[in-house]
């Protein structure tokens, strides 16, 4: 069984930065895919970003591109999402997921493990 856990999150204002991180335990996931996603109130969940287990790849989603980063660090099992410019429409539950596709997934159908997510909330 593999448990993630989402940190980070919390309240800030429009233009500022946040870093979420996304702590892994259960078993190794340095061969997984991880991708960050987000849910805000009354939406569906969307994708924003996602990396491979080598860190090599990386894709995002367009509404984050520019100014959200996604990294690893294997040795801790430790993925972390960069947030710069933040944007009130950023505001949303940060979800971590893990996934064994080879590639940087956009789809939630391809991740097995969740996190319980970590609330953002973007001020005007």
């Amino acid at each position: 069984q593999v448990q993630l856990v989402e940190s980070g999150g919390g309240l800030v204002q429009a233009g500022g930065s946040l870093r979420l991180s996304c702590a892994a335990s259960g078993r190794t996931l340095n061969t997984y895919t991880m991708g960050w996603f987000r849910q805000a109130p009354g939406k569906a969940r969307e994708f924003v970003a996602a990396i491979t287990w080598s860190g090599s790849n990386t894709v995002y989603a367009d509404s984050v591109k520019g100014r959200f980063t996604i990294s690893r660090d294997n040795a801790k099992i430790t993925v972390y999402l960069q947030m710069n410019s933040l944007k009130p429409e950023d505001t949303a539950v940060y979800i971590c997921a893990a996934g064994s596709t080879g590639w940087p997934s956009r789809f939630s159908a391809d991740y097995k493990y969740w996190g319980p997510g970590t609330q953002v909330t973007v001020s005007s």
